[in-house]
């Protein structure tokens, strides 16, 4: 098996309103990339909510007086602190500097996936803040059908984040919506090299490539936010994100 993850080259910084399609097929040709069935295309969150105007001004924030009574304890910014009240269902843990949420759209992060970093050329003070997609599935699922509009082939669709972990430091990329792709492969029945029959082992099969593109990608000034993937090891089928959410109930660490 071979897994091919490529960087697509000199994507420009994207601004609200960007076609993210024309953008991508632009660097698809540069690269001399022709896509094929099966294959996947990876893309930062940053692109998708830059182009779908999720940039918000700290300017313009009102905050509510839960949000400034939160602030207080936490030393945040009561703005910021009411886009992340705003952008989740409710608050799990809170210490100096963090909030963690669970977020509207059913995962565990800090501070809403809320980031000051790499907003945009035109946004380089402070005050402007980036939000989550407002429904990343959906996002991926327009940039697929017109991916695979213009090249005929059959294609997946996943849209990352760098997400911190529990119980270990360092954050990792991990899928925050997709389309065309399993966020779960259930192994279940199947057996092991001794014959074993696997009882409960179902891959996290998007997040793990979402780790993998994540180091293509870079967390800095790298300029890389699409990677191409050829060669991923399962089946494509259409996916959802909430598959890879962990029922409350089931949860031990709420």
């Amino acid at each position: 098996m071979t897994l091919t993850l490529t960087p697509i080259s000199r994507i420009p910084v994207v601004n609200p309103g960007d076609d993210l399609v024309v953008l991508i097929n632009e660097g698809l040709k540069r690269d001399d990339i022709s896509l094929k069935h099966g294959d996947i295309l990876v893309v930062a969150q940053k692109i998708i909510s830059k182009s779908e105007g999720r940039a918000v001004n700290l300017a313009s924030v009102r905050p509510s007086q839960e949000a400034i009574d939160l602030a207080q304890k936490i030393a945040k910014d009561p703005r910021l602190t009411e886009l992340i009240l705003q952008e989740s269902s409710s608050v799990l843990r809170t210490r100096p500097g963090t909030i963690i949420v669970e977020h509207r759209l059913g995962f565990v992060c800090a501070n809403a996936g809320i980031d000051h970093s790499n907003v945009g050329a035109s946004n380089k003070s402070e005050q402007w803040v980036l939000l989550l997609p407002e429904d990343p599935d959906a996002s991926a699922r327009r940039l697929r059908e017109r991916l695979e509009e213009n090249s005929d082939v059959s294609l997946g669709v996943l849209i990352i984040d760098s997400h911190g972990r529990a119980w270990r430091m360092g954050t990792a990329g991990v899928a925050i919506g997709f389309s065309g792709i399993p966020g779960l492969v259930d192994m279940r029945g199947q057996t092991d090299l001794f014959g074993y029959t696997l009882e409960i082992t179902q891959v996290g099969a998007a997040d793990e490539l979402a780790s993998a593109a994540s180091l293509v990608m870079g967390q800095a000034a790298e300029g890389r936010p699409v990677v191409h993937v050829r060669g991923f090891p399962y089946d494509l089928r259409e996916g959802q994100f909430n598959e890879l959410i962990r029922p409350e109930h089931e949860d031990l660490f709420r």
